[in-house]
């Protein structure tokens, strides 16, 4: 495996931290894997590590310069604590909350950056979509894949930020051209 450890430097790895923390309370509230817990649990985390930590992160990320960093973290940290103390009062505005959050969530992953940091939004993206989905069309079912989805992009998220910390390789191999798979004879 190659051992590239470029995820980025400690605001990175302190906002990537921050995001997975926050997606896997979210998305493990939506799942109903733990009895007992909701997704009415995560506000205070979303409120405070996603929101405020994060935005926070983002902040320190335009100090250095880092734009690609500053706005998805600033941005994320403003629509976690938004999440946090709106109370959406209806399905459907639940509904355009997850479809909005999802626009900003794709344009992130349009946007570029490393592998991981594709992978989270891209995970994040397809849960936060189902979530709209689900709320317009009040499916349970849709919104407990949506927030699988939202533990994948945790998972994700805190893989790169433990990535980083661990040195554990950030970027999967690539093939040498020409080598593949041959047909025999």
């Amino acid at each position: 495996m190659d051992n590239d450890v470029s995820a980025g430097g400690t605001t990175t790895i302190a906002g990537r931290l921050a995001l997975g923390i926050t997606l896997l309370a979210f998305g493990l509230g939506y799942t109903d894997v733990i009895d007992g817990v909701t997704a009415a649990d995560a506000v205070s985390i979303a409120h405070y590590i996603g929101g405020v930590a994060l935005f926070v992160a983002g902040l320190f990320a335009f100090r250095d310069r880092d734009a690609g960093t500053g706005t998805a973290f600033s941005v994320l940290g403003a629509m976690w604590f938004t999440w946090a103390v709106t109370d959406a009062g209806s399905a459907n505005a639940a509904g355009l909350f997850y479809l909005l959050f999802a626009l900003v969530v794709l344009s992130l992953a349009a946007a570029g950056g490393d592998q991981l940091a594709r992978g989270t939004y891209g995970l994040f993206l397809v849960g936060l979509v189902l979530m709209a989905v689900a709320a317009f069309a009040d499916s349970g079912s849709l919104t407990k894949a949506g927030g699988w989805f939202a533990v994948a992009a945790g998972a994700v998220a805190w893989y790169a930020a433990t990535a980083a910390l661990a040195h554990w390789p950030t970027v999967l191999p690539k093939r040498a051209a020409g080598r593949g798979v041959t047909a025999a004879g």
